[in-house]
């Protein structure tokens, strides 16, 4: 029997969801990790270790871009 893909811990790269909000942000695209990092950082949470790798997992599950071209 051939194991799963994922059962190895590896889930193959997929392209984070874009969603476009032109009001509040840049042209450049900023991921959810980074904005939920930026958000806790200003009311003075600071991060712990697993900040690093929600902030990833997020970056790779959302991002915000601003207006299409």
């Amino acid at each position: 029997m051939t194991p799963h893909p994922d059962s190895a811990g590896k889930s193959p790269k997929r392209q984070p969801r874009n969603v476009r909000l032109p009001v509040f942000v840049s042209e450049d695209a900023i991921g959810l990790g980074d904005v939920i990092k930026r958000a806790t950082s200003a009311i003075g949470v600071q991060p712990c270790g697993g900040c690093a790798q929600r902030a990833a997992r997020l970056n790779s599950r959302v991002a915000f871009t601003g207006r299409q071209k």
